[in-house]
């Protein structure tokens, strides 16, 4: 039984902050693929290179905000076997 009530635990703590993770994710690429593009794409502004930088930077703060969030929710909740 606890190793079932383990695997949801673990599968509901993966689940957690999941959107946040997910949206992290696709503002690195968007980041990338804008700053890519005013880098080497002809006709776009060599400018882009800052806001790519700067989404990706958004990015990566979103996928620390879901680490450390899950963290905490695993510290507050921790898993016992009794309930």
């Amino acid at each position: 039984m606890s190793l079932n009530a383990r695997e949801i635990y673990v599968s509901d703590l993966r689940a957690r902050y999941r959107s946040v993770q997910n949206a992290g994710y696709v503002a690195c690429l968007i980041g990338v693929l804008v700053m890519l593009s005013g880098r080497f794409m002809a006709g776009a502004p060599s400018w882009l290179v800052f806001p790519g930088l700067a989404v990706i930077l958004v990015g990566w703060a979103l996928l620390a905000f879901a680490i450390f969030s899950r963290a905490a929710y695993m510290r507050a909740h921790p898993f016992d076997p009794r309930d």
